[in-house]
């Protein structure tokens, strides 16, 4: 019962499609509730959006307790090719390429966190 629900033990792949997925379908919603704008645009992005991704980073990082870390990087970055949808490339990419990667940085921590929260809870439940 104290197993993790996604990944133990497998390379990975399923579980940073999943994040990659549920990032980019994330971030296009947070978009489309914002009017269609870029989604660090948005004006509830700290107070909502934000947020937001990192409790479903935390998510993540807990059905995925393997390289939880990641999760939560790619649920940040995933806002740059929704950026790019709706924008367009641009000189600007670079500049969100970076914002996100500083984004990126508190979600993967907070995916570790929860990720090891997860392995020490099943350690505890054997």
């Amino acid at each position: 019962a104290g197993r993790a629900v996604l990944m133990r033990g497998s390379s990975g792949w399923s579980a940073g499609a999943l994040a990659a997925l549920t990032g980019l379908g994330y971030w296009a919603a947070v978009s489309a509730a914002a009017g269609g704008i870029e989604p660090w645009d948005a004006p509830a992005f700290g107070t909502i959006a934000f947020p937001g991704a990192l409790a479903l980073s935390a998510l993540l990082g807990a059905l995925a307790p393997s390289r939880a870390w990641a999760w939560g990087g790619i649920v940040m970055m995933a806002q740059v090719p929704v950026v790019i949808v709706i924008a367009g490339p641009g000189p600007l990419v670079i500049a969100g390429l970076l914002y996100a990667a500083v984004l990126a940085v508190p979600a993967a921590l907070v995916s570790w966190g929860s990720g090891a929260l997860r392995e020490r809870l099943a350690q505890r439940g054997h």
